[in-house]
């Protein structure tokens, strides 16, 4: 075999791999967007892949328990039970009533296991009293 024929051999096998390879990542990276109140409504397959929710922390509802917390996420009359699993530190905005992103999976059993949580800061900024 010539040269060029062995060295255009090895070049398609490197692009080759290497586009399968960022195919696999686009598609494992990739995450959609849900309400809570559109859980509902999303099929078997769909609720199997890795999708964010959001909505907000239903008031009394954070349980911090060894390795996990635990808490509701509520929209209208909808609501999700969440367990967060992370090392991850959960923001400093993650409180009762705050507007929250979770990212992860819906398990069978209607609880969502969140592996990212985020929340969203205040809109409005206002000065404490007395400063």
């Amino acid at each position: 075999m010539k040269v060029k024929t062995k060295f255009g051999i090895g070049i398609t096998i490197i692009v080759t791999t290497l586009s399968l390879l960022a195919w696999m990542g686009m598609k494992e990276s990739k995450t959609y967007y849900h309400t809570v109140a559109e859980l509902s409504t999303l099929g078997s397959s769909e609720l199997r892949q890795r999708i964010r929710v959001g909505g907000d922390i239903v008031t009394g509802s954070i349980q911090y328990l060894p390795g996990r917390v635990d808490f509701v996420l509520k929209e209208g009359n909808e609501s999700v039970s969440v367990s967060y699993i992370g090392t991850d530190p959960l923001p400093d905005t993650f409180k009762d009533g705050a507007q929250c992103l979770v990212e992860g999976h819906m398990m069978p059993d209607d609880h969502f296991k969140a592996e990212q949580v985020q929340a969203k800061c205040a809109s409005k900024y206002e000065a404490e009293p007395g400063s």
